[in-house]
């Protein structure tokens, strides 16, 4: 199967939707936060990124779930900063402190062919909502000099789906973060009291471009929708209602990866909820959830891996 940009780019859309987010930067409203800000000036709103993305690292990664990491690993691009400020942030020096260096879109297009170079499986764009723009502009480059791997869209969950419609038919797989069910919490350690309702909004729309997802017979990931679940202390991110509108609102077939690997991170240690690791029993029920909901297709050979580590 064919990545979707070829196609897109062939017909000069890639192009225009490319020139279309970039000028949008003058006044960002590209995610929910509508800092409406000149980044093209130079302007930092809340994602604190400018006209250029920062890059912090990239490489092949064999930490991901199995259907993107295969035996050659995910391409994975690390962004630096993010638009959304979660207090325990695994990434801090990178999500917060912004590690890393600006690349303009021919260095950011050298970058994805790089990976592709190594036999990466796919181009994983890690914390990329707020460098839409940037990525479309480098990848216009990119599918222009030869790039034909599978885009994934490896994001928070804080996406507006107006922005992720400049992304149809250009994005192959996306995997969204489910972080809460409950604006409270979400106001609390993310500073987006909104998050709920943008993220379901959100994951309707990536599974309406892309459907349930698609493996190759090496069970590769090829199209469609992965969604993570971090489980966190005290049931903070409301797992049984996360999962029942996985089941009921997107699809029995979502494939879900249910996260144990929650540790206190950045500044987690100052809230007493979230300042310890979750138990054995915590992630437990929160797979049974999962499965009550009716979803059935969990990363369950992670899940198993991670659970004896607790």
């Amino acid at each position: 199967m064919m990545p979707a940009y070829i196609e897109t780019a062939r017909t000069g859309e890639l192009q225009e939707r490319a020139a279309q987010a970039v000028a949008a930067l003058s006044e960002c409203r590209l995610c929910p936060r509508e800092c409406g800000v000149n980044r093209l000036e130079g302007e930092l709103g809340v994602c604190r990124t400018a006209r250029l993305a920062r890059v912090c690292s990239y490489s092949p990664h064999f930490g991901e779930e199995d259907p993107l990491v295969g035996q050659m690993g995910s391409g994975t691009i690390f962004f630096s900063y993010c638009n959304l400020l979660c207090v325990f942030c695994q990434n801090w020096e990178i999500s917060h402190l912004g590690e890393g260096r600006e690349v303009e879109a021919e260095e950011l297009a050298e970058i994805m062919l790089y990976l592709q170079s190594q036999g990466c499986h796919n181009i994983n764009l890690v914390s990329p909502t707020h460098v839409v723009a940037q990525f479309l502009e480098a990848l216009a480059l990119a599918a222009e000099r030869g790039l034909q791997l599978p885009i994934v869209y490896n994001t928070g969950g804080y996406d507006k789906v107006e922005t992720l419609r400049l992304l149809e038919g250009v994005v192959d797989i996306y995997m969204p973060d489910i972080k809460y069910a409950s604006g409270k919490h979400a106001a609390r350690f993310s500073k987006a009291a909104d998050y709920p309702e943008v993220a379901r909004a959100a994951v309707v729309e990536m599974h309406r471009q892309v459907g349930d997802l698609v493996l190759d017979a090496r069970g590769i990931a090829t199209r469609g929708l992965l969604v993570r679940h971090l489980v966190m202390p005290e049931d903070i991110a409301g797992t049984a209602e996360v999962m029942r509108f996985l089941a009921e609102e997107v699809s029995r077939d979502t494939y879900v990866n249910v996260m144990a690997q929650y540790r206190p991170c950045g500044e987690a240690h100052q809230y007493p909820e979230i300042a310890r690791r979750i138990s054995p029993e915590e992630y437990e029920a929160a797979v049974r959830a999962a499965l009550k909901a009716g979803l059935h297709r969990l990363d369950e050979r992670r899940s198993l891996r991670v659970l004896r580590l607790l």
